[in-house]
């Protein structure tokens, strides 16, 4: 028996789309995306994406993001893209917008354009930020209306971070450029004790009061060359510490993110989303 999935990419930022109904019952998701997202031995993926049809009447569908470690993740920009892109490319959706339910709320997409077979760009609007530290969440002394150049002890050093929810819990440190280690910043602080429900820790760098650039260490999956949530949340930190506008390009190693934080504080952000390639995984009984 095996599970028939599509792989898609957003910036490098790569999702393995499964229908839920080919998903059998008693399968364990978290194994199930532990097991398909290695890189070495499996389809690799930073996570799997699993629709699931509703009757309409709030949503269209559902999507379930898993982590690559097994965890369940709140929301995923880039993996719900690639779920939506994987609906229109099946035929399962033909219309312009959708509405899609995730565990942090209803997002809403809507296909701006589609070239060739599987490349596919969407406008979603993913909510409204959440800035106060028993949201995000963080632990402090003190509950906080908003994480603000927070200080932060990790191996011996000390950083300042701010911090949003935006569907995840992000973390941002500003730099002046990308030269230290900040792969393992990054990897210490996702599961320091001032983040209950660990923390997306993102490095950014202001180029002007339009452009920024990132770098992502993303809460379960480690250092991904893309990330919507984590995009949205550099964006957002940076406006409303006055240091850009409220429409921001997010520049990361995979692509260029367009984030809108509009005036009724909903985040508006325009990506892509490519198909890699399709397959199916075989399910092994647990003695083989």
């Amino acid at each position: 028996m095996s599970i028939p999935f599509t792989k898609f990419h957003g910036f490098g930022n790569d999702y393995i789309v499964i229908e839920r109904d080919d998903i059998p019952p008693d399968a364990s998701l978290s194994e199930l995306a532990k097991a398909i997202c290695t890189r070495n031995t499996g389809a690799g993926g930073d996570g799997i994406a699993i629709v699931e049809r509703l009757d309409g009447s709030v949503a269209d569908y559902f999507c379930e993001i898993i982590n690559p470690d097994g965890s369940t993740a709140g929301f995923s920009g880039n993996g719900t893209r690639c779920a939506v892109a994987y609906l229109h490319y099946k035929g399962l959706w033909t219309e312009p917008q959708l509405k899609l339910e995730t565990r942090s709320g209803i997002k809403k997409y809507d296909l701006i354009e589609r070239k060739g077979v599987g490349e596919f760009w969407f406008r979603a609007e993913i909510g409204k930020p959440r800035f106060s530290s028993d949201e995000v969440p963080v632990l402090t002394d003190a509950r906080r209306q908003a994480v603000v150049n927070e200080p932060i002890e990790a191996d011996g050093r000390h950083y300042a971070f701010s911090a949003v929810n935006v569907g995840n819990p992000v973390a941002c440190i500003f730099v002046d450029n990308f030269d230290f280690d900040w792969r393992a910043i990054g990897r210490t602080l996702e599961t320091h004790a001032m983040f209950p429900e660990r923390a997306n820790i993102v490095f950014v760098k202001i180029d002007d009061r339009e452009n920024i650039d990132i770098r992502i260490w993303e809460r379960g999956a480690g250092e991904t060359t893309a990330s919507g949530t984590c995009s949205s949340a550099a964006a957002i930190l940076s406006a409303f510490m006055l240091k850009t506008e409220r429409k921001v390009m997010v520049h990361s190693e995979g692509g260029t993110t367009d984030v809108l934080w509009r005036d009724d504080d909903e985040i508006v952000i325009n990506g892509r989303a490519d198909l890699s390639y399709y397959g199916e995984w075989p399910l092994r009984s647990p003695d083989t």
